[in-house]
């Protein structure tokens, strides 16, 4: 960053000013980040002057920061596609040391720094994302869990590094999403930090804080006490997002066919899920069917109960009518023994007259509770028929997958096969080259026999040429 900066003999405090500002805005101002596919585009724009201008520029500042909101937010996209594609393909607990992790946080970090008013203390100006980040536990209660324990830690002095704890604690509760779109709806409180045109007040935030929602699926666990948080320096490493041509087409058939394999992983796991789900609730339904056979068993019982009080309470009235007519019919004498008599059938029909009320609301409580067994097994029953459906449909999609697996493997034996002809022709090409330099070798040998041979001829021809004159 410090090549950007034009040499200066004596630099004043504007000049001091304004080259700090530069170096900390140059990544968002003098590239333009877009999205190409699933990779980072770095765009140039026009240079950046870091010294001041002898005019003063007209450059607006809403079209600068509407720049570095889009910028963040295509960072932001970039970071968290790659923190969950990379958690996901590693397989286990992430830590500190993690690098798209700790790349996430630097980009989350940049994030909440955006549009901050600067609040003046007595030591200077200071701009602090720990202050908003304070606001979510009167949001949310249970982010009063996180900040109690940041404020806890003992190794933290700044409220950078209080903001830094808050977001690592945030992520591995898993309600970092929740904690940031609760903050983000309450932007009549977020105008106490941020000025009106900052990623947190503008739609960009909202559109990170949905994003963050994909973070739930990753299982982190950070250190906090040995962790120096507040002097560690914030910088974007833009060269894990840049694209790599020849790599990316070199192994874009393994990505297929990992993705492949990990779809068919996902399906061959819910399916056993789905069958799991289905055992229980066909086991739900067999117990259900067992007590209602219990209930109706009860029912008749109790049917044939009425029927008998029924019966007894007829012959009661019957009997009572005839100790009526006789009480009537008998001398006086005889109705204190028949009116004691009719007391003692009257309690009796009084005490049955009882017992026949509470069976009768026995039998009601039983009608209703089987009314409710019949709902819930019409409601499992219709559960397990579409759980049925969803296992059809996903056997459906792993058979797809099974038969574009065969497939693949099929092209990626084939092409196995071409390369083993290409190279059983190439070895033979290397044989007969070795086998035409040796005979070039030996022709050449030849050749300078023949030359020595000639020699000797010229110069014997020659000694016989004097001789003969």
């Amino acid at each position: 960053m410090s090549a950007l900066t034009p040499p200066t003999d004596m630099p004043t405090p504007t000049t001091d000013k304004i080259t700090q500002a530069a170096m900390e805005t140059i990544y968002l101002c003098k590239f333009r980040v877009s999205m190409d596919g699933e990779w980072l585009c770095l765009r140039e724009l026009d240079d950046i002057s870091l010294t001041p201008d002898p005019e003063p520029t007209h450059e607006d500042p809403n079209y600068l920061m509407a720049n570095e909101r889009m910028n963040l937010m295509n960072m932001a996209k970039l970071s968290i596609k790659g923190l969950i594609e990379s958690a996901l393909n590693l397989g286990r607990t992430l830590d500190s040391d993690y690098a798209p992790l700790q790349q996430f946080f630097v980009v989350m970090e940049h994030c909440l720094k955006h549009g901050l008013k600067a609040k003046k203390t007595f030591l200077g100006q200071n701009k602090s994302f720990w202050g908003p980040l304070e606001l979510v536990e009167k949001l949310v209660p249970e982010a009063a869990e996180i900040t109690a324990s940041v404020k806890d830690l003992p190794g933290l002095k700044t409220p950078v590094g209080r903001g830094r704890a808050w977001l690592r604690l945030a992520l591995m509760q898993k309600k970092l999403s929740e904690y940031m779109k609760a903050l983000i709806n309450k932007k009549e409180l977020l105008s106490e930090f941020y000025e009106p045109n900052a990623l947190m007040m503008e739609e960009e935030g909202a559109i990170i804080a949905g994003l963050l929602v994909g973070l739930n699926v990753i299982d982190a666990n950070f250190c906090m006490k040995g962790e120096d948080l507040d002097s560690q320096v914030g910088v974007i490493d833009f060269s894990m997002y840049l694209k790599d041509g020849s790599s990316s087409k070199g192994s874009e058939g393994d990505g297929q066919i990992t993705a492949i394999l990990d779809q068919k992983n996902y399906v061959e796991e819910l399916n056993r899920h789905l069958n799991a789900t289905v055992n229980n609730l066909q086991t739900k339904v067999d117990a259900l069917e067992k007590s209602n056979t219990k209930l109706t068993e009860e029912l008749a019982v109790a049917n044939n109960r009425i029927i008998t009080l029924q019966e007894e309470m007829e012959r009661v009235k019957e009997e009572s009518s005839y100790i009526l007519e006789s009480n009537r019919k008998a001398p006086k004498q005889d109705r204190t023994a028949e009116g004691q008599a009719l007391s003692e059938a009257r309690k009796h029909l009084k005490e049955e007259t009882q017992l026949r009320l509470d069976v009768e609301k026995e039998l009601e409580m039983q009608i209703s509770m089987r009314q409710e067994m019949e709902l819930a097994m019409k409601m499992l029953e219709k559960d397990v028929c579409e759980k049925q459906d969803a296992l059809v449909s996903l056997r459906q999609q792993l058979d797809d997958l099974r038969a574009l697996k065969h497939e693949l493997a099929f092209k990626l034996q084939s092409s196995d096969l071409g390369v083993k002809q290409k190279s059983e022709l190439n070895s033979r090409l290397e044989e007969k080259t070795n086998q035409m330099a040796a005979t070039i070798k030996q022709l050449e040998q030849s050749e300078k026999d023949l030359v020595k041979q000639a020699k000797t001829l010229n110069s014997a021809a020659n000694k016989l040429i004097p001789k003969h004159h």
